[in-house]
């Protein structure tokens, strides 16, 4: 991850706040999916280079376990 934008770092903390509330979330309910999913909000900033990857990544990852949930 640069840091040397604060753009992309102010993401990166929205989206890991994000990804710590699914987590706390899916370990109370006891969902795997939702848990893995807030363990990978927390962790795919440090792996994805620019501020609209970096975005979209996050919304595609936050509506994956509302989308999973309906087809299986």
């Amino acid at each position: 991850m640069n840091l040397g934008s604060g753009n992309e770092l102010l993401v990166s903390l929205i989206f890991g706040t994000i990804g710590m509330g699914y987590f706390a979330y899916g370990k109370k309910q006891a969902n795997f999916l939702i848990l893995g999913t807030g363990i990978a909000l927390m962790v795919y900033p440090y792996f994805v280079p620019g501020l609209a990857t970096m975005i979209l990544s996050g919304l595609v990852l936050m509506i994956f376990p509302f989308v999973a949930a309906r087809f299986f």
